[in-house]
């Protein structure tokens, strides 16, 4: 391995918190293509054009991930002044794309959480828990893994701010909005005291509330709604708090902040906008649609 790409593996682990996985994956493929073209500091555009040909027989989620961990290694390259050009145009383009998880309408969300106020008000422990499950992967975004292993004392007491502890380790604050906060005071009236567990949602044995446990209860509300099931998951409530702020107006670098990406081409492929939606923007924000409509 090239000095240069030990620097940027370095600069991936201390300044965006790539997790462990990220930084053996990034190494592979580095490895792999100075193998093929030498220090890639120096590599010319015409040699990462042969990479094209090196791939060809690659699924095309591996040429992805190949792709972009070249990608940001040619443009830290540049930053650092190392190349003088970025020959990222020529790297190989995947035939497809992952594939996003269906994004869930404003009226299914409506619904879902029609019904778990509704149960809620029963006052039983579990309802009163869903709830707060719920308001926290729809309205902060969270992912499975950082809502089931939220410690009891990241509950804000006076500010609007969730303490959430991300992928390689990186803390983030992201926003409780008041009828989280509700669901989250009501919640801890009614959690159980025994075992004694520092975890906001355990299990009956004192231990985080588990992932999969998360999915069935998910699942399990949908269908009490009349939903179908299959398409409720606690990755598509996530993606649903990012399109459905996107579709707000959220700015995208914000919305990188708020789901904890390191990289904001992630965001780019996370969230999505419908075109009409895109079109209905265009032509009532753009400052020329705004001047057209004073005359």
């Amino acid at each position: 391995m090239s000095a240069a790409t030990r620097d940027f593996l370095d600069m991936l682990a201390a300044q965006r918190g790539a997790s462990a996985n990220t930084l053996a994956a990034y190494t592979r493929d580095l490895d792999g293509a100075e193998e093929l073209l030498g220090d890639l500091a120096e590599t010319p555009r015409t040699s990462v054009a042969r990479l094209a040909g090196a791939w060809r027989d690659l699924a095309p989620s591996t040429i992805a991930r190949k792709t972009s961990a070249l990608r940001q290694f040619f443009g830290f390259a540049v930053e650092e002044g190392w190349r003088e050009d970025d020959p990222s145009g020529a790297l190989p383009r995947p035939r497809t794309r992952r594939p996003l998880p269906k994004v869930m309408s404003h009226e299914v969300v409506d619904t879902l959480f029609k019904r778990a106020e509704l149960e809620a008000r029963s006052g039983r422990p579990a309802a009163i828990r869903d709830l707060a499950l719920l308001e926290l992967l729809y309205g902060s975004g969270l992912r499975a893994t950082e809502l089931v292993s939220l410690p009891l004392n990241a509950v804000p007491r006076d500010a609007p701010l969730l303490t959430v502890m991300g992928k390689g380790g990186q803390a983030r604050m992201v926003p409780v909005s008041e009828r989280a906060k509700e669901a989250l005071s009501a919640w801890i009236v009614v959690r159980p005291k025994e075992p004694a567990s520092r975890f906001l949602f355990p299990s009956r044995g004192g231990k985080p509330l588990s992932r999969v446990r998360l999915f069935q209860l998910l699942k399990e509300l949908a269908a009490r709604a009349d939903l179908d099931p299959k398409g409720i998951s606690p990755h598509v409530l996530r993606h649903a708090f990012a399109t459905h702020l996107l579709e707000g107006g959220a700015d995208l670098r914000v919305l990188q902040t708020l789901l904890g990406h390191a990289d904001i081409a992630t965001t780019q492929i996370y969230t999505h906008v419908d075109a009409a939606r895109l079109v209905e923007l265009v032509n009532s924000r753009h400052p020329l649609a705004q001047k057209r409509g004073k005359h």
